[in-house]
Protein backbone atom coordinates (compact mmCIF):
# COMPACT_ATOMS: atom_id res chain seq x y z
CA UNK A 1 0.00 0.00 0.00
CA UNK A 2 2.76 2.58 -0.01
CA UNK A 3 5.29 3.41 -2.40
CA UNK A 4 5.90 6.96 -1.86
CA UNK A 5 8.87 7.40 -4.23
CA UNK A 6 6.50 6.03 -6.92
CA UNK A 7 3.32 7.44 -5.71
CA UNK A 8 4.14 11.17 -5.03
CA UNK A 9 4.95 14.14 -7.03
CA UNK A 10 8.71 14.19 -7.35
CA UNK A 11 8.68 10.86 -5.12
CA UNK A 12 12.60 10.46 -6.44
CA UNK A 13 13.55 13.07 -3.85
CA UNK A 14 12.23 10.42 -1.10
CA UNK A 15 14.66 8.13 -2.59
CA UNK A 16 17.46 10.12 -1.86
CA UNK A 17 16.32 10.13 2.40
CA UNK A 18 15.94 6.45 2.12
CA UNK A 19 19.36 5.72 1.12
CA UNK A 20 20.34 8.60 3.18
CA UNK A 21 22.01 6.37 6.66
CA UNK A 22 22.61 9.83 8.37
CA UNK A 23 18.59 10.57 8.00
CA UNK A 24 17.42 6.63 8.01
CA UNK A 25 19.82 4.11 9.78
CA UNK A 26 17.25 1.68 10.12
CA UNK A 27 14.06 1.06 7.51
CA UNK A 28 11.71 -2.01 7.94
CA UNK A 29 9.33 -2.40 5.97
CA UNK A 30 6.18 -5.48 6.03
CA UNK A 31 5.22 -6.04 2.68
CA UNK A 32 3.96 -9.02 0.03
CA UNK A 33 6.59 -7.52 -2.67
CA UNK A 34 9.45 -5.75 -2.82
CA UNK A 35 7.90 -2.51 -4.10
CA UNK A 36 9.25 0.83 -4.93
CA UNK A 37 9.45 1.74 -1.42
CA UNK A 38 10.55 -1.56 0.29
CA UNK A 39 13.41 -1.65 -2.30
CA UNK A 40 15.12 0.97 -0.36
CA UNK A 41 14.64 -1.39 2.78
CA UNK A 42 17.19 -3.09 4.88
CA UNK A 43 14.74 -5.90 6.05
CA UNK A 44 11.66 -6.58 4.40
CA UNK A 45 9.30 -8.67 6.22
CA UNK A 46 6.51 -10.86 4.78
CA UNK A 47 2.84 -9.91 4.98
CA UNK A 48 -0.14 -11.19 3.93
CA UNK A 49 -2.33 -10.61 0.26
CA UNK A 50 -5.94 -8.71 0.38
CA UNK A 51 -7.34 -12.38 0.12
CA UNK A 52 -5.36 -13.57 2.91
CA UNK A 53 -5.80 -10.75 5.49
CA UNK A 54 -8.89 -8.85 7.81
CA UNK A 55 -9.34 -5.80 7.17
CA UNK A 56 -12.05 -3.55 7.65
CA UNK A 57 -12.42 -0.73 5.22
CA UNK A 58 -14.91 2.50 5.37
CA UNK A 59 -16.80 3.96 3.10
CA UNK A 60 -16.81 7.31 1.39
CA UNK A 61 -18.70 10.12 2.34
CA UNK A 62 -20.94 10.24 -1.00
CA UNK A 63 -22.61 7.02 0.29
CA UNK A 64 -26.59 7.69 1.12
CA UNK A 65 -26.37 4.55 3.18
CA UNK A 66 -24.32 3.01 5.78
CA UNK A 67 -21.94 0.66 5.04
CA UNK A 68 -19.28 -1.79 6.43
CA UNK A 69 -17.27 -4.04 4.38
CA UNK A 70 -14.94 -6.93 6.49
CA UNK A 71 -12.70 -8.16 4.66
CA UNK A 72 -11.61 -11.51 5.92
CA UNK A 73 -9.32 -14.69 5.28
CA UNK A 74 -10.23 -16.16 1.60
CA UNK A 75 -7.57 -18.42 1.22
CA UNK A 76 -4.17 -19.57 2.41
CA UNK A 77 -1.22 -19.23 -0.47
CA UNK A 78 1.24 -21.17 2.20
CA UNK A 79 2.74 -18.59 3.22
CA UNK A 80 5.23 -19.45 5.88
CA UNK A 81 3.60 -20.15 9.40
CA UNK A 82 5.24 -19.02 12.51
CA UNK A 83 4.57 -19.62 16.41
CA UNK A 84 3.47 -16.14 18.50
CA UNK A 85 2.45 -16.55 22.03
CA UNK A 86 2.35 -20.10 21.36
CA UNK A 87 -0.04 -19.92 18.85
CA UNK A 88 0.64 -21.39 14.69
CA UNK A 89 -0.29 -18.25 12.40
CA UNK A 90 0.36 -17.00 9.06
CA UNK A 91 3.56 -14.83 8.83
CA UNK A 92 2.11 -11.21 8.75
CA UNK A 93 2.16 -7.87 9.42
CA UNK A 94 -0.10 -8.56 12.90
CA UNK A 95 1.67 -11.86 13.42
CA UNK A 96 4.71 -9.66 13.65
CA UNK A 97 3.29 -6.57 16.09
CA UNK A 98 2.19 -9.60 18.61
CA UNK A 99 5.82 -11.35 18.31
CA UNK A 100 7.57 -8.26 18.93
CA UNK A 101 4.62 -7.52 21.97
CA UNK A 102 5.20 -11.13 23.25
CA UNK A 103 9.36 -10.49 23.38
CA UNK A 104 9.34 -7.25 24.81
CA UNK A 105 6.10 -7.99 27.81
CA UNK A 106 4.24 -5.24 26.35
CA UNK A 107 0.95 -4.51 28.36
CA UNK A 108 -2.32 -4.96 26.51
CA UNK A 109 -1.38 -7.90 25.02
CA UNK A 110 -0.96 -12.29 26.52
CA UNK A 111 -3.79 -13.98 28.30
CA UNK A 112 -5.28 -10.70 29.45
CA UNK A 113 -4.54 -8.51 26.22
CA UNK A 114 -8.65 -7.58 25.83
CA UNK A 115 -9.22 -7.72 29.72
CA UNK A 116 -9.43 -10.49 32.06
CA UNK A 117 -9.65 -13.86 30.65
CA UNK A 118 -9.64 -12.15 27.05
CA UNK A 119 -6.40 -13.26 25.35
CA UNK A 120 -4.84 -11.11 22.68
CA UNK A 121 -2.59 -13.68 21.11
CA UNK A 122 -3.60 -13.55 17.12
CA UNK A 123 -5.46 -11.37 15.26
CA UNK A 124 -8.76 -12.81 15.44
CA UNK A 125 -8.70 -12.40 19.22
CA UNK A 126 -9.19 -8.58 18.10
CA UNK A 127 -10.94 -8.68 14.69
CA UNK A 128 -13.71 -10.84 15.32
CA UNK A 129 -14.49 -8.44 18.57
CA UNK A 130 -14.49 -6.15 15.63
CA UNK A 131 -17.19 -8.00 13.73
CA UNK A 132 -19.57 -8.09 16.74
CA UNK A 133 -19.45 -4.20 17.37
CA UNK A 134 -20.52 -4.28 13.46
CA UNK A 135 -22.87 -6.72 14.38
CA UNK A 136 -24.68 -5.45 17.43
CA UNK A 137 -24.44 -1.47 16.47
CA UNK A 138 -27.90 0.45 16.40
CA UNK A 139 -30.49 -2.82 15.69
CA UNK A 140 -28.62 -5.77 15.92
CA UNK A 141 -28.30 -8.12 12.71
CA UNK A 142 -30.25 -11.31 13.10
CA UNK A 143 -29.11 -14.76 14.19
CA UNK A 144 -27.71 -17.34 11.37
CA UNK A 145 -30.03 -20.33 10.95
CA UNK A 146 -28.56 -23.96 10.54
CA UNK A 147 -27.97 -23.38 6.87
CA UNK A 148 -26.03 -20.32 7.70
CA UNK A 149 -24.01 -22.20 9.88
CA UNK A 150 -23.54 -24.86 7.01
CA UNK A 151 -22.53 -22.79 4.71
CA UNK A 152 -19.93 -20.78 6.83
CA UNK A 153 -18.36 -23.87 7.73
CA UNK A 154 -18.33 -25.41 4.49
CA UNK A 155 -16.98 -21.94 2.67
CA UNK A 156 -13.60 -22.28 5.12
CA UNK A 157 -13.15 -25.86 5.04
CA UNK A 158 -9.99 -25.23 2.59
CA UNK A 159 -8.52 -23.25 5.24
CA UNK A 160 -5.80 -23.77 6.87
CA UNK A 161 -6.54 -24.50 11.02
CA UNK A 162 -3.64 -21.93 11.26
CA UNK A 163 -6.16 -19.49 9.75
CA UNK A 164 -9.54 -20.86 10.52
CA UNK A 165 -10.76 -23.13 13.41
CA UNK A 166 -14.23 -22.92 14.56
CA UNK A 167 -14.20 -23.57 17.62
CA UNK A 168 -11.13 -20.92 18.47
CA UNK A 169 -13.25 -18.11 16.93
CA UNK A 170 -16.27 -19.19 18.44
CA UNK A 171 -14.22 -18.56 22.03
CA UNK A 172 -13.22 -15.14 20.91
CA UNK A 173 -16.81 -13.58 21.13
CA UNK A 174 -19.98 -14.69 23.26
CA UNK A 175 -22.45 -17.15 22.74
CA UNK A 176 -24.73 -14.37 22.13
CA UNK A 177 -22.50 -12.59 19.45
CA UNK A 178 -21.33 -15.66 17.05
CA UNK A 179 -24.92 -16.24 15.47
CA UNK A 180 -24.54 -12.74 14.31
CA UNK A 181 -20.89 -12.78 13.62
CA UNK A 182 -21.09 -15.76 11.41
CA UNK A 183 -24.16 -13.72 9.82
CA UNK A 184 -22.39 -10.68 9.33
CA UNK A 185 -19.01 -12.58 7.44
CA UNK A 186 -21.05 -14.86 5.47
CA UNK A 187 -22.52 -11.44 3.66
CA UNK A 188 -18.87 -9.55 3.50
CA UNK A 189 -19.87 -6.97 6.14
CA UNK A 190 -22.77 -4.93 6.95
CA UNK A 191 -24.92 -2.92 3.99
CA UNK A 192 -28.07 -0.77 5.30
CA UNK A 193 -30.87 -1.41 2.90
CA UNK A 194 -30.96 0.93 -0.28
CA UNK A 195 -34.86 2.39 0.96
CA UNK A 196 -33.39 3.60 4.22
CA UNK A 197 -31.50 6.00 2.09
CA UNK A 198 -34.02 8.87 2.49
CA UNK A 199 -36.29 10.22 4.87
CA UNK A 200 -39.56 11.70 2.51
CA UNK A 201 -37.71 14.07 -0.16
CA UNK A 202 -34.39 14.73 2.47
CA UNK A 203 -31.20 12.60 2.98
CA UNK A 204 -31.55 9.70 6.42
CA UNK A 205 -27.58 10.46 6.85
CA UNK A 206 -27.43 14.14 5.94
CA UNK A 207 -24.06 16.23 6.72
CA UNK A 208 -24.71 17.89 9.82
CA UNK A 209 -21.68 19.39 10.53
CA UNK A 210 -20.47 23.05 10.40
CA UNK A 211 -19.81 24.45 6.84
CA UNK A 212 -17.96 27.67 7.48
CA UNK A 213 -17.12 30.30 4.75
CA UNK A 214 -14.91 31.86 7.65
CA UNK A 215 -12.79 29.17 9.48
CA UNK A 216 -11.48 31.24 12.79
CA UNK A 217 -9.10 28.56 13.08
CA UNK A 218 -7.31 29.03 10.08
CA UNK A 219 -7.09 32.20 10.33
CA UNK A 220 -5.29 32.07 14.11
CA UNK A 221 -2.29 29.84 12.44
CA UNK A 222 0.66 31.43 11.43
CA UNK A 223 2.33 30.32 8.12
CA UNK A 224 5.81 28.48 9.37
CA UNK A 225 7.66 29.84 6.26
CA UNK A 226 6.54 33.48 6.41
CA UNK A 227 5.34 34.19 9.59
CA UNK A 228 1.82 35.61 8.22
CA UNK A 229 -1.47 34.40 9.33
CA UNK A 230 -3.49 31.89 6.99
CA UNK A 231 -6.47 33.45 5.48
CA UNK A 232 -9.51 31.83 7.37
CA UNK A 233 -11.63 32.36 3.82
CA UNK A 234 -11.75 31.36 0.63
CA UNK A 235 -9.77 32.92 -2.04
CA UNK A 236 -6.91 32.47 -5.09
CA UNK A 237 -3.47 32.17 -4.72
CA UNK A 238 -1.06 31.88 -7.08
CA UNK A 239 1.29 29.00 -7.66
CA UNK A 240 4.10 29.26 -5.48
CA UNK A 241 6.85 28.08 -3.19
CA UNK A 242 6.50 27.52 0.37
CA UNK A 243 7.25 30.77 1.30
CA UNK A 244 4.77 32.20 -0.80
CA UNK A 245 7.08 33.05 -3.98
CA UNK A 246 5.43 32.93 -7.49
CA UNK A 247 7.00 30.31 -9.92
CA UNK A 248 6.89 32.11 -12.95
CA UNK A 249 10.72 31.81 -13.39
CA UNK A 250 10.44 28.15 -13.82
CA UNK A 251 7.96 27.93 -16.18
CA UNK A 252 9.89 29.87 -18.90
CA UNK A 253 10.56 27.14 -21.62
CA UNK A 254 8.17 24.68 -20.38
CA UNK A 255 4.80 25.51 -22.11
CA UNK A 256 2.87 22.08 -21.14
CA UNK A 257 1.04 21.69 -18.04
CA UNK A 258 1.61 18.23 -16.39
CA UNK A 259 -1.53 16.27 -15.19
CA UNK A 260 -1.83 12.79 -14.39
CA UNK A 261 -5.19 10.56 -14.11
CA UNK A 262 -6.31 7.47 -13.55
CA UNK A 263 -7.41 4.22 -16.09
CA UNK A 264 -10.52 2.40 -14.58
CA UNK A 265 -7.97 -0.90 -15.98
CA UNK A 266 -4.79 -0.08 -14.10
CA UNK A 267 -5.31 2.25 -11.02
CA UNK A 268 -2.99 1.82 -8.19
CA UNK A 269 0.77 1.38 -7.37
CA UNK A 270 0.25 -2.02 -7.29
CA UNK A 271 -2.15 -3.30 -10.45
CA UNK A 272 0.65 -3.65 -12.39
CA UNK A 273 0.97 -7.49 -11.19
CA UNK A 274 -2.56 -8.36 -12.27
CA UNK A 275 -1.61 -9.64 -15.56
CA UNK A 276 -5.50 -10.06 -16.76
CA UNK A 277 -5.37 -5.85 -16.39
CA UNK A 278 -1.97 -5.93 -17.36
CA UNK A 279 -3.27 -7.41 -21.07
CA UNK A 280 -6.07 -4.93 -21.36
CA UNK A 281 -3.56 -2.22 -20.83
CA UNK A 282 0.43 -3.41 -21.28
CA UNK A 283 1.27 0.33 -21.53
CA UNK A 284 0.17 4.34 -20.81
CA UNK A 285 0.81 7.05 -23.00
CA UNK A 286 1.57 10.84 -23.23
CA UNK A 287 -1.83 12.27 -23.57
CA UNK A 288 -1.70 15.14 -25.87
CA UNK A 289 -3.96 17.88 -27.95
CA UNK A 290 -2.91 17.68 -31.72
CA UNK A 291 -2.51 21.10 -31.33
CA UNK A 292 0.56 20.94 -28.74
CA UNK A 293 1.57 17.88 -31.01
CA UNK A 294 2.10 19.48 -34.47
CA UNK A 295 4.76 21.93 -33.76
CA UNK A 296 6.74 19.76 -32.28
CA UNK A 297 6.61 17.01 -35.12
CA UNK A 298 4.29 14.23 -32.47
CA UNK A 299 2.24 11.59 -34.18
CA UNK A 300 0.71 9.01 -32.65
CA UNK A 301 3.20 6.54 -31.31
CA UNK A 302 6.04 8.43 -31.42
CA UNK A 303 7.80 8.89 -28.04
CA UNK A 304 8.92 11.78 -26.00
CA UNK A 305 10.33 12.68 -22.74
CA UNK A 306 8.97 14.53 -20.45
CA UNK A 307 11.54 17.21 -18.70
CA UNK A 308 11.05 20.12 -16.23
CA UNK A 309 12.64 22.93 -14.33
CA UNK A 310 13.60 20.72 -11.21
CA UNK A 311 14.16 17.82 -13.32
CA UNK A 312 15.78 18.80 -17.07
CA UNK A 313 17.66 15.69 -17.69
CA UNK A 314 13.98 13.86 -17.65
CA UNK A 315 15.02 10.84 -15.44
CA UNK A 316 14.33 9.33 -12.27
CA UNK A 317 17.57 8.48 -10.18
CA UNK A 318 16.71 5.56 -8.73
CA UNK A 319 20.16 4.70 -7.32
CA UNK A 320 24.15 4.42 -7.81
CA UNK A 321 24.48 4.11 -11.75
CA UNK A 322 20.51 3.88 -12.30
CA UNK A 323 18.00 5.52 -14.15
CA UNK A 324 14.31 5.25 -15.42
CA UNK A 325 14.34 7.92 -18.28
CA UNK A 326 10.63 9.76 -18.30
CA UNK A 327 10.08 8.05 -22.05
CA UNK A 328 6.82 6.65 -23.24
CA UNK A 329 4.48 6.78 -26.48
CA UNK A 330 2.44 9.86 -27.26
CA UNK A 331 -1.36 9.89 -27.66
CA UNK A 332 -2.85 12.76 -29.41
CA UNK A 333 -6.20 13.36 -28.36
CA UNK A 334 -9.09 16.19 -28.33
CA UNK A 335 -10.55 14.93 -24.76
CA UNK A 336 -7.34 16.97 -23.49
CA UNK A 337 -7.21 20.49 -23.22
CA UNK A 338 -4.91 22.48 -25.48
CA UNK A 339 -1.98 23.36 -23.08
CA UNK A 340 -2.12 20.27 -21.31
CA UNK A 341 -0.43 16.52 -21.17
CA UNK A 342 -1.44 13.50 -18.74
CA UNK A 343 -0.34 10.30 -18.16
CA UNK A 344 -2.44 7.36 -16.18
CA UNK A 345 -0.70 5.74 -13.34
CA UNK A 346 -0.07 2.56 -12.54
CA UNK A 347 3.01 1.86 -15.31
CA UNK A 348 6.95 2.77 -15.22
CA UNK A 349 7.67 0.71 -12.56
CA UNK A 350 11.47 -0.05 -11.94
CA UNK A 351 10.82 -2.43 -8.71
CA UNK A 352 7.41 -4.82 -7.74
CA UNK A 353 8.88 -7.55 -10.30
CA UNK A 354 9.89 -5.51 -12.95
CA UNK A 355 13.54 -5.88 -12.61
CA UNK A 356 15.90 -8.48 -11.26
CA UNK A 357 16.50 -8.77 -7.47
CA UNK A 358 18.64 -10.93 -5.66
CA UNK A 359 17.83 -12.75 -2.35
CA UNK A 360 19.83 -14.80 -0.71
CA UNK A 361 22.40 -14.92 -3.03
CA UNK A 362 19.51 -16.28 -5.22
CA UNK A 363 18.72 -14.04 -8.79
CA UNK A 364 15.21 -13.41 -9.50
CA UNK A 365 14.61 -12.55 -12.22
CA UNK A 366 12.19 -9.28 -13.37
CA UNK A 367 9.06 -9.59 -15.84
CA UNK A 368 9.97 -6.59 -18.18
CA UNK A 369 6.39 -6.31 -19.05
CA UNK A 370 6.33 -4.44 -15.31
CA UNK A 371 8.23 -1.88 -16.85
CA UNK A 372 6.50 -0.80 -20.02
CA UNK A 373 5.05 3.16 -20.27
CA UNK A 374 5.85 5.86 -19.06
CA UNK A 375 5.51 7.54 -15.25
CA UNK A 376 6.51 11.13 -15.10
CA UNK A 377 5.96 12.16 -11.51
CA UNK A 378 9.58 13.10 -11.24
CA UNK A 379 9.31 15.74 -13.41
CA UNK A 380 6.60 17.25 -11.33
CA UNK A 381 8.42 20.53 -9.51
CA UNK A 382 10.28 20.82 -6.33
CA UNK A 383 9.60 23.22 -3.94
CA UNK A 384 12.36 25.19 -4.98
CA UNK A 385 12.66 27.06 -1.20
CA UNK A 386 12.67 23.56 0.00
CA UNK A 387 14.37 21.67 -2.41
CA UNK A 388 13.76 18.02 -1.39
CA UNK A 389 9.82 17.94 -1.09
CA UNK A 390 7.20 18.51 -4.17
CA UNK A 391 5.27 21.75 -4.20
CA UNK A 392 2.83 21.53 -0.96
CA UNK A 393 -0.47 23.35 0.35
CA UNK A 394 0.83 24.75 3.86
CA UNK A 395 -2.73 24.63 5.10
CA UNK A 396 -3.08 20.71 4.75
CA UNK A 397 0.34 19.68 4.34
CA UNK A 398 -0.82 18.04 0.64
CA UNK A 399 1.41 17.63 -1.77
CA UNK A 400 0.80 19.22 -5.36
CA UNK A 401 0.22 16.84 -8.50
CA UNK A 402 -1.56 19.63 -10.90
CA UNK A 403 0.88 22.91 -10.86
CA UNK A 404 4.25 21.96 -13.17
CA UNK A 405 4.78 23.17 -16.34
CA UNK A 406 6.85 20.91 -18.57
CA UNK A 407 8.45 20.50 -22.14
CA UNK A 408 7.91 17.32 -24.13
CA UNK A 409 11.46 16.35 -26.59
CA UNK A 410 10.58 13.99 -29.76
CA UNK A 411 12.78 10.79 -29.35
CA UNK A 412 14.42 9.70 -32.00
Amino acid sequence: MSAAPYSLPAGHKNIDTLRDLGKLPLHFTSDITIGELSLYADYVFPDLSFLERWEFQGSHPNMPIKVQPIRQPATDFGNVHVRVFGEEMPCSFEALLLGLAEKLGLPGFGPNGLGAGQPLHRPEDLYLKMVANVALEGAPVPDANAEEMRIFRQARSHLHTAVFDEERWRRTVTAAEWPKVVYLLNRGGRFEDYANAMRGDKHAHAYDKLLSLYCEKVNGFKNAFTGENFRGFPCYLPIADARGRPLTELEQGYPLQLLTHRNIAMTKSRTISNYWLLALTPENAILINPRDAAPLGLRNGDRAKVVSASNPAGVWDLGPNWQKPMIGPVRLTETIMPGCISFSLGHGHWAMGSSDMTIDGRRIPGDPRRAEGVHANAAMLLDPYLQDTALLDPIGGSVSFYDTKVRLEKVI
